[in-house]
């Protein structure tokens, strides 16, 4: 799909703003792909020109990059993106059996779309919840402690356009349009809204704050010790 004038003109004063906070050009790259990706939905080949010749790249350079991150889709996105993480914490507390039913549920292969255009699952890597696995992800938002019936009861929400909140980070999901302008750099306002640590999160801290421990390995009494050993 080609980049309509229009497009390129919504594009501009957002490209200009992105390459201007960077005293190298070429080091706006990604968030420049995820602002196109904010337009398209994807990066398409005439996305991967757009930056090129936005920066002074050769598409070489810019495809090189776009095919190392997986955070870019080469082809269109649905309005959700679930990925269900099947790494190796999330797949053995049911992460793999959650994307083999979200499959035959939704009839859809690996990053696939449903007809409706709503939902694309793909199975992702770690996104650093292992102590709430098994993690769903819907554009990049946290589901935590999914079971394959709360993951089918996430997707049938979204496919209705109800207001299906995430467990932890900000309290309204946005399009995946929407998540891709904000990871350009622009953001929603949600940024100090919500939560993102919860108990599990925090279990380790407040065990270390009970049993006085400190961050050389020891309890204050113990460094208290050796410092007066020490003397």
């Amino acid at each position: 799909m080609a980049l309509s004038e229009e497009a390129r003109s919504r594009l501009a004063p957002r490209a200009a703003e992105i390459i201007g906070r960077y005293p190298r050009s070429r080091s706006a790259l990604l968030p420049l792909l995820h602002l196109v990706q904010s337009e398209e939905g994807y990066v398409s080949a005439d996305g991967i020109a757009y930056c090129a010749e936005q920066l002074g790249l050769t598409e070489a350079d810019v495809t090189g990059v776009v095919s190392f991150y997986t955070m870019y889709a080469r082809k269109p996105v649905g309005d959700y993106h679930v990925g269900v993480c099947t790494t190796a914490l999330c797949a053995v507390m049911g992460g793999d059996a959650i994307f083999a039913d979200l499959q035959e549920y939704l009839g859809v292969g690996n990053g696939e779309t449903t007809a409706d255009g709503k939902v694309t699952l793909e199975h992702i890597e770690c996104n650093a919840a292992c102590d709430y696995a098994p993690v769903v992800m819907v554009n990049w938002e946290f589901f935590d402690n999914q079971t394959p019936q709360s993951a089918r009861d996430v997707v049938d929400g979204l496919r209705a356009g109800a207001d299906v909140k995430p467990t932890r980070g900000a309290p309204r999901l946005c399009t995946w349009k929407q998540a891709a302008e904000i990871l350009a750099g622009f953001s929603d306002g949600q940024a100090a809204e919500g939560h993102t640590a919860g108990p599990a999160t925090l279990a380790g801290l407040r065990i270390a704050k009970e049993q006085g421990w400190t961050p050389d390995g020891g309890s204050n009494g113990a460094a208290a010790q050796r410092t007066g050993a020490d003397k």
